[in-house]
């Protein structure tokens, strides 16, 4: 692969005024999971206190906003996606009066404010759900209770993303009830006018104490065929789309009756309209790898503004990966680039090999990227993927297929604030799960290290917001086996980023020998195993690779 090299020296960046940049169209976004961020009553799980006395460090990464995972009253089944009510703090993270101290304390440090909203299911301790069990059917109506087959079996085959079966009894209603995904997140009818009714509701709740936008989780679960039709067995290609071990029988059935995408997409519309044209409105599409197209119907016009997949996580590692994600994107940046999350393994042990020098290279990369990038918890201090026993483990996705598990609990571990081991900073009791950090990846110890990873993720988020060059007017692409090239412009300025994934030293051509913009592994003439930069370029610079923009 030949990459394309400047023919005058780099220019300096010159930082411009972002008053007047609408961070909608590509925002930074830090994710926190409330339960391991920061705990200041000594109960061992984080709260809404603790995230108000961190919100300085989060401002001090340069991002554009913050995304809270659930808060809300729940059992904890499911990590907090298990709700009971949708409008109500649950105690062991605060009040509703904290978090409306945490927005305000957000939007004096100009941090917009985005928080979850599950509208798919809710937890079997939901009221409602109580409800219909007992026998009212205005409230069996919001949910999706259907009778047996003559021989009492479920009333199709449907599968839980999980594994199991979609179908539960429930013996005081003689009925079946479909859940997505644990048999205690019972599925929401969300065609049902009082479903809509209760969601318009909650929107315009939060939107009232201040958030500046939401997170909606699986929305490609969202509706199912009506008739209930079975599923037919996967075809070779849609086989061909599973990455990994396929030990979840999931896998084997081809989901076109039991996910509509097309018409949760559309579904959408009535969110935008309840949320109103100022909220920013993200999407999880959780329905496998290469969903590109799928995702970018959740955010066509008048709909969300974004909509992001499981691809960049779980397609694996390697320049034609990120080419290929490019070039399906064709320009549309509308699904946020990711690598770590709350239901995801690190990155840095499963993409990288879990050393500052593989950090940073993702850092970067997110960095010039087109479109919104969402940052997960610690991800800037470099964390690995932690080891739990099965006994240390509580997550049912992780447990049910032990030891092959999809490894969700290990980003939810709590992130080390200092080196005391006792704690770590994060709590003066027993934290909810282990924390066993190796020495030097706090943020105490990277804090004044101005090599650590954590200043260079601050580095790579400031390159970002001051270029713009992730809202890019063109985006071209190269890639081989080992190198991926990428060059975007935008008002006239033009820059090269150069990634180099294999163990060799990458020689760069000598008209390319000025100091990166923002990079590392960078030897003066070459890129080191792990090295990445990005070079201001002349706008006119010869481009010969694809356009991915």
């Amino acid at each position: 692969m030949a990459i394309t090299t400047p023919a005058r020296p780099c220019i300096p960046m010159a930082a411009r005024s972002l008053e007047h940049r609408d961070w909608r169209r590509a925002p930074s976004i830090y994710a926190i999971y409330p339960r391991s961020f920061n705990d200041t009553t000594g109960s061992g799980e984080g709260d809404l206190n603790g995230i108000i006395e961190r919100l300085d460090y989060v401002q001090s990464l340069g991002v554009d906003a913050i995304w809270l995972c659930p808060f809300y009253v729940s059992p904890m089944a499911d990590g907090g996606y298990d709700i009971a009510d949708h409008r109500g703090v649950d105690p062991r993270y605060g009040t509703i009066e904290d978090f409306d101290r945490l927005v305000a304390r957000a939007h004096e440090l100009r941090l917009k404010v985005l928080v979850d909203q599950v509208f798919n299911h809710t937890s079997i301790e939901h009221p409602w759900f109580q409800a219909s069990i007992d026998g009212d059917d205005e409230k069996a109506e919001c949910y999706v209770w259907r009778d047996p087959k003559p021989d009492g079996t479920a009333p199709n085959n449907w599968l839980s993303q999980f594994g199991p079966p979609a179908w539960t009894w429930n013996h005081r209603r003689h009925q079946y009830y479909h859940h997505q995904f644990l048999s205690c997140q019972p599925n929401l009818n969300l065609r049902h006018p009082k479903v809509q009714e209760m969601y318009r509701d909650t929107l315009q709740f939060w939107l009232d104490r201040g958030v500046d936008g939401f997170r909606f989780d699986v929305v490609t679960a969202y509706l199912f065929d009506p008739e209930m039709r079975d599923n037919p067995p996967a075809r070779p290609v849609v086989l061909s789309k599973v990455t990994g071990p396929t030990y979840n029988p999931y896998s084997y059935q081809d989901h076109v009756h039991d996910l509509l995408p097309g018409d949760g997409a559309a579904y959408t519309e009535n969110i935008r309209e309840w949320a109103g044209p100022d909220a920013l409105l993200i999407g999880e599409s959780n329905t496998g790898n290469q969903s590109i197209e799928q995702a970018l119907a959740f955010s066509q016009e008048g709909r969300l503004d974004f909509c992001y997949t499981t691809d960049p996580a779980e397609r694996g590692n390697g320049p034609l990966v990120f080419k290929g994600l490019l070039e399906a994107l064709g320009g549309n940046w509308k699904a946020p680039w990711w690598f770590t999350s709350h239901d995801q393994p690190r990155h840095n042990s499963t993409l990288g090999d879990g050393t500052p020098e593989s950090a940073k290279f993702y850092a970067t990369l997110l960095a010039v990227l087109p479109g919104a990038a969402i940052l997960f918890q610690g991800e800037e201090l470099g964390l690995p993927q932690p080891e739990l026993s099965k006994a240390e483990t509580s997550d049912p996705f992780d447990l049910l297929y032990w030891p092959d598990t999809p490894g969700r609990q290990g980003p939810r571990v709590p992130i080390p604030w200092t080196e005391d081991k006792a704690g770590y900073g994060f709590t003066d009791g027993t934290p909810w799960l282990p924390m066993r950090w190796e020495d030097g990846l706090s943020v105490e110890a990277q804090e004044d290290d101005p090599d650590s990873v954590l200043n260079h993720y601050r580095a790579a988020m400031a390159w970002r917001r001051e270029t713009g060059a992730t809202d890019p007017d063109g985006c071209s692409v190269d890639a081989s086996d080992s190198v991926l090239a990428l060059r975007v412009s935008r008002g006239g300025k033009s820059w090269l980023a150069v990634f180099n994934f294999s163990g060799d030293l990458l020689p760069v051509p000598g008209r390319h020998h000025e100091t990166p913009e923002l990079g590392s592994g960078w030897t003066g003439t070459a890129l080191r195993e792990w090295g990445a930069a990005i070079w201001r370029v002349p706008p006119d610079e010869v481009d010969n690779g694809s356009a991915c923009g």
